[in-house]
C-alpha cells in the first residue's frame, strides 16, 4: 500500500510543486492550506508523514502549533518542516517540538525526496528487527523495536522516530563513540551537526523528565556521544 503524505502549505503553487513531486515518487499526497482543515482530516486518518511550513496564512506561528499538536497525538509520526524560516532559533524551535526533520526551500527535490525515504527506511527497519524478540536491554533501557517504545526503569519515554533511532543506535554498543556521521548511518538519516545535536539534547531532557540522574549519554568532546555502560 502506498504511504500517505500530508502537506500543509498555504502557497498553493508550492504545496502542488511538492505534491507533484512526491506523486512521481508513488505517494499518495493530501494538501491542506492551514492548521486546522489538515488536524480537521487528521482526526479520521494520520498520514504516514506531514511536511509542515511555519507561516500559515495569518497564523505566523501555525507550523509550530501543528507540530505540537500532532507529536501530541503520535510519539513516532514522522514529521518534517519545510520552510523559508532558515535562522537556527527557527530550525532548533522545530526540534524542540518533536520534528524528525528541519529543512528550507532551497533544498532540491532530489534531496527532499531523500530525506523523506530515509524517514521511511527507518520506520521500516524498526517495525522488521533483524531476528530475535526485537528486545534491547541494558541495565535500566528497555528498548522495544516492534512496539517502537523505550522505557528507563520501567516508566515510558516517548520518543520521536529520530530520537528512537539514536538511542538505539548508541544503547546497542555502550560505551563505544559514535561520532555524529556513525549516528547518522545508523539512523538511516541525513541530519546536519547542529541537528544532531539538538536531537541528543532533547533526547537528554526526556530521560531527565523522568529520572533527574540521567547520565547514560556522555558527549564526548571533538569526537560524538556514547552510552554508558553500567
Amino acid at each position: 500500500m502506498a504511504r500517505r503524505i500530508a502537506i500543509v502549505e498555504d502557497e498553493p503553487a508550492i504545496r502542488d510543486n511538492y505534491a507533484a513531486a512526491f506523486r512521481r515518487e508513488g505517494y499518495v499526497v493530501d494538501g491542506y492550506e492551514a492548521r486546522r482543515p489538515a488536524l480537521d482530516a487528521f482526526e479520521a486518518r494520520l498520514p504516514d508523514l506531514v511536511v509542515i511550513d511555519i507561516n500559515l496564512k495569518n497564523d505566523v506561528e501555525g507550523g509550530f502549533e501543528l507540530c505540537r499538536e500532532l507529536r501530541a497525538r503520535s510519539a513516532d509520526l514522522p514529521i518534517i518542516f519545510l520552510t523559508a524560516r532558515d535562522s537556527e532559533f527557527d530550525a532548533v524551535s522545530g526540534l524542540r517540538l518533536g520534528a524528525d526533520d528541519y529543512l528550507t526551500k532551497d533544498i532540491s527535490l532530489p534531496h527532499l525526496m531523500a530525506r523523506v525515504a530515509a524517514l521511511f527506511r527507518r520506520l521500516d527497519a524498526l517495525q522488521k528487527p533483524e531476528g530475535g524478540d526485537g528486545r534491547l536491554s541494558r541495565g535500566a533501557l528497555v528498548v522495544d523495536t516492534e512496539r517502537m517504545t523505550v522505557h528507563w526503569k520501567d516508566r515510558s519515554v516517548g520518543l520521536t522516530l529520530t530520537e528512537f533511532w539514536l538511542v538505539h543506535a548508541l544503547a546497542r554498543y555502550p560505551g563505544h563513540v559514535k561520532n555524529r556521521q556513525q549516528l547518522m548511518d545508523a539512523a538511516q538519516a541525513v541530519l546536519d551537526d547542529n541537528t544532531i545535536t539538538s536531537h541528543v539534547k532533547r533526547i537528554r531532557r526526556k530521560f531527565h523528565a523522568i529520572d533527574p540522574d540521567f547520565d547514560a549519554i556522555e558527549t564526548v568532546y571533538g569526537m560524538g556521544y556514547r552510552w554508558l555502560s553500567e
